[in-house]
């Protein structure tokens, strides 16, 4: 299977914050081509410590990657066509409701506003997936998501290396998890192209700001909220990846 290149809220003001205006816009962009220095910027400080623009977008980031991850796991349990396929859904789904709640919490605390939409982009790569049957559909599933899986994992590292922010560090701790979980268990599918996966991931396709951004939500809309299916029990700690031959 050959990916294409295309294709691979409310503001909530918590306690007696000192919070600055900077920290209360919603972010044009994700800081993916930002400089160095206005990422580190610091835009707001907290009583959990300084909160730069890296903070903040990383907590849109995660946010972002739920609102199109989490519909796509729940496609994949009633659609995969292996048990394998099926639990990866469920990784998926109880995983990132899991990061939504931390998410929404930490946007309370922090000033910081979280889209409803995802990216054009990752609304992209829902609607690829949709489009396949069979055994395609777990291929194309499978390997869009651990590509971007992969491009998250060490912006992750460089979140949670660099925050002097208490409340970041701890989703970054909790995302770490959620993404490794993730990996093994798409990896555990026996369907990903390891060759065009790293590809994939090392060599993302420049794309315009507008299809890399998830659209701001419309004033007074409530925070959507990402759900874990009633009677479904996850244990979201890394599983042990598959052994396979070669």
């Amino acid at each position: 299977m050959r990916l294409s290149r295309n294709r691979v809220g409310t503001v909530f003001v918590g306690g007696a914050l000192s919070l600055t205006l900077a920290a209360l816009a919603y972010p044009a962009m994700l800081g993916v081509e930002n400089t160095v220095s206005s990422q580190d910027r610091v835009i707001a400080n907290t009583p959990y410590g300084p909160l730069t623009e890296a903070d903040r977008d990383f907590v849109v980031k995660v946010r972002a990657a739920g609102l199109w991850e989490h519909p796509l796991g729940l496609m994949a349990m009633e659609r995969g066509t292996t048990p394998e396929m099926k639990e990866a859904g469920e990784h998926l789904v109880v995983g990132h409701a899991r990061l939504d709640e931390t998410c929404r919490k930490l946007s309370t605390e922090l000033g910081i506003t979280l889209p409803n939409q995802a990216s054009p982009q990752q609304q992209q790569f829902v609607a690829t997936v949709d489009a396949e049957t069979g055994k395609q559909f777990d291929t194309t599933a499978a390997n869009i998501m651990r590509v971007t899986h992969g491009q998250i994992f060490p912006t992750i590292a460089k979140i949670r290396a660099n925050t002097k922010n208490s409340l970041i560090r701890q989703l970054a701790d909790q995302a770490n998890d959620t993404v490794l979980d993730h990996i093994t268990v798409l990896e555990n599918t026996e369907t990903v192209n390891f060759d065009q996966t790293v590809f994939q991931q090392t060599s993302p396709p420049k794309l315009p700001k507008d299809q890399t951004t998830p659209p701001p939500p419309q004033p007074g809309a409530p925070v959507l909220s990402l759900e874990i299916p009633e009677g479904l029990e996850v244990n979201t700690s890394a599983p042990t990846p598959s052994p396979s031959a070669g």
